[in-house]
């Protein structure tokens, strides 16, 4: 396989090289960029247009949760996105595929599963490891959550981001550039679509659908 664009986004730099090493190998003659932190992944996706695949860490500079995934699939719905992480909780790989990775590869997974991982998402199809059951019940409220958090704009995921990060409406407006009047209208639309009354009912909405990547942390 030849030609194709791919974006390894983690904070740690030698996990970072070393994913781009096994990349470089597996598939010859592809563009490889690298980025530590959102804002430098979102710079790179807009650099090159035309990006096949992101590799994506669950924790690095400007991702709380599992919010950079959540951003990416509003921002860029046609870049397919796969979590290469050491967390191999099942709750954390459920939520991140029902968030809309199209796969999910543990960092200690042989070569030959990650390679034939990639080969399936680059033919369209959703992987993750294996035992992990897709299709099994998750939690109905949660997942209902997700459901909902799936219909935020990009620039509504972003606000919502910086409320967990409890900012106030004038930080949130001078960091994405806009008037206050904007962040309070994204605020708005924000807790009707989440169908919550107050962004502190938002945050803890968007905190619940984290919680088991936070937990799996902690343990």
């Amino acid at each position: 396989m030849a030609g194709y664009q791919f974006v390894i986004a983690d904070d740690h730099p030698l996990f970072r090289d070393a994913l781009k090493q096994t990349l470089a190998s597996m598939f010859s003659d592809s563009l490889l960029e690298v980025a530590g932190s959102l804002n430098e992944l979102t710079a790179v996706i807009e650099k090159l247009e035309d990006v096949d695949l992101v590799l994506l860490d669950l924790k690095m500079p400007g991702v709380q949760g599992f919010s950079g995934l959540l951003y990416l699939r509003a921002q860029y719905p046609n870049i397919p996105v796969v979590i290469v992480s050491a967390n191999e909780e099942p709750q954390v790989i459920h939520r991140a595929m029902d968030l809309g990775a199209s796969g999910y590869i543990t960092k200690s997974s042989p070569l030959d599963h990650m390679h034939n991982a990639l080969k399936s998402v680059l033919e369209g199809e959703l992987t993750v490891p294996e035992g992990i059951d897709l299709d099994a019940a998750g939690d109905t409220e949660t997942d209902e959550m997700i459901s909902r958090l799936a219909t935020l704009t990009p620039q509504q995921v972003r606000v919502l981001m910086m409320l967990q990060e409890g900012l106030l409406n004038k930080q949130i407006a001078y960091e994405i550039s806009v008037s206050e009047a904007t962040v309070k209208a994204h605020v708005s639309a924000i807790l009707q679509k989440l169908q919550v009354e107050s962004r502190t009912q938002a945050v803890i909405a968007a905190n619940r659908v984290d919680g088991s990547l936070s937990d799996a942390m902690e343990s």
